[in-house]
C-alpha cells in the first residue's frame, strides 16, 4: 500500500538565499524536516520542472517547487485483530486507553502483538506512517492514554507539540513511603551504566522533569498526581525511585512490597501479588493538530489500583480508629 503527497509552492523574496531544506520546512510545514530531506535525496521534489537532490541547494524569488512524493507503506510488522479501548477518534488522531500488558511497539523478544499491530489492523492507511502513527509511549505494565496520529499531517504536528510541551499528561500512582508535600523532580536520565535493561538519573543523560502532588497519604504509603514536562523512557518509575519513593509493584526499580507493620492478610496479599508499576495516565489534553481544538480525556483508575487504594485506606483507618491517646 502506497501513499501519494503532491504539493506545489513558489519560493518568496524574503527566502532568497535559504537552502532548499529549509524553504521546504517553512513552506511545508505539516511534514518533518527529516522526512522532508528524504523526500530530496530520493529526487521527489522539483524547481522549475528540475529534479533536485541536494539539500543544501541556494533558491531564488520566483521559483516554481513540486513535491510529488510517495510514502511506501511500512511492511515489516504483520496486522493483528487486538480489541483496543478506543476513547476518542476521527479522521486525525486516536485516543486509545492501553491496557497493563500491551507492548506499545514491536522490540527484541515481542515481535507482535503489539499496539502497533493492532493499529495496523484498525487502520491500514497507519502502515503508511512512521511507527504506524505512535508518537509517544507507554511501559507494557503501564496503563492509560495515549494520542495516535493517523495522519502524516497530525503525526508532524503531535509530535512537535510534544517537543515543545504543549501536550499536557497526567499521571495517577501509588508509592512506597509518606510524602509530607508535592515538588519537583529535575534530574537527566539516562541509560543506567551496568544494568542496560534499566534507565537512571546520570549527568550524561537528557533533561527529565516530573512534577509531582500528593493526593493521598497511607500509613506507608502514598498516592500521587504527577505531570510531565518530559517524556523520557521509564521517567515517573526512575525519578520516584530517585527521591526514594518507587512505584508500588516496580521491582525493576526497587519497589517492592513494604506493608506497615500489622496490616491485614489481606493487604499483605494485595501488595504481594501486585506485579506492575502502580502507574496510570489518568489524563491527556491537547490542541487537535488539524483544527486546533483544545481537548482532554480522562481515564477511570484500573480496578487493581483502586483495590489497593482501598485497602491501604481501610487500613490506615482501622489504625487510626484502634488509636486511643490517654486522657
Amino acid at each position: 500500500m502506497t501513499q501519494q503527497i503532491t504539493h506545489e509552492a513558489v519560493i518568496d523574496e524574503h527566502q532568497i538565499g535559504m537552502r532548499f531544506d529549509q524553504v521546504l520546512a517553512e513552506l511545508f510545514p505539516d511534514y518533518s524536516r527529516s522526512r522532508l530531506k528524504e523526500w530530496i535525496l530520493a529526487g521527489q521534489v522539483s524547481i522549475d520542472g528540475a529534479v533536485v537532490t541536494k539539500p543544501r541547494e541556494k533558491v531564488l524569488p520566483g521559483m516554481h517547487i513540486k513535491l510529488d512524493a510517495t510514502v511506501e507503506a511500512e511492511e515489516r510488522f504483520e496486522a493483528q485483530h487486538i480489541e483496543l479501548d478506543i476513547v476518542y477518534e476521527d479522521d486525525d488522531i486516536m485516543v486509545i486507553n492501553k491496557p497493563a500488558g500491551l507492548v506499545v511497539h514491536p522490540g527484541a523478544g515481542k515481535p507482535d502483538g503489539t499496539l502497533l499491530n493492532a493499529l495496523l489492523h484498525h487502520h491500514p492507511q497507519a502502515a503508511g506512517l512512521a511507527r504506524a502513527g505512535i508518537v509517544h509511549r507507554l511501559d507494557k505494565e503501564t496503563t492509560g492514554l495515549m494520542v495516535v496520529a493517523k495522519s502524516i499531517t497530525a503525526q508532524t504536528h503531535l509530535v512537535s507539540a510534544l517537543q515543545a510541551r504543549n501536550i499536557t499528561r497526567e499521571y495517577e500512582a501509588i508509592v512506597n513511603g509518606v510524602m509530607t508535600a508535592g515538588g519537583l523532580v529535575d534530574e537527566k536520565i539516562g541509560r543506567h551504566p551496568t544494568k542496560r535493561t534499566h534507565m537512571a538519573v546520570v549527568h550524561s543523560g537528557k533533561p527529565a522533569v516530573t512534577h509531582y502532588r500528593v493526593a493521598e497519604r497511607f500509613r506507608l504509603h502514598s498516592r500521587l498526581r504527577l505531570r510531565l514536562e518530559s517524556g523520557r523512557t521509564h521517567q515517573i518509575r526512575v525519578h520516584m525511585a530517585h527521591i526514594r519513593h518507587p512505584l508500588v509493584g516496580d521491582l525493576q526499580y526497587g519497589g517492592r512490597p513494604r506493608p506497615p507493620q500489622g496490616a491485614s492478610d489481606e493487604l499483605l496479599s494485595a501488595l504481594r501479588d501486585f506485579k506492575r508499576q502502580a502507574l496510570h495516565a489518568v489524563k491527556l489534553e491537547l490542541h487537535h493538530p488539524i483544527t486546533g481544538e483544545l481537548m482532554s480525556w480522562q481515564a477511570p483508575v484500573p480496578s487493581d489500583m483502586v483495590n489497593i487504594a482501598e485497602l491501604l485506606r481501610k487500613d490506615a483507618q482501622e489504625v487510626k480508629h484502634d488509636f486511643n491517646p490517654k486522657a
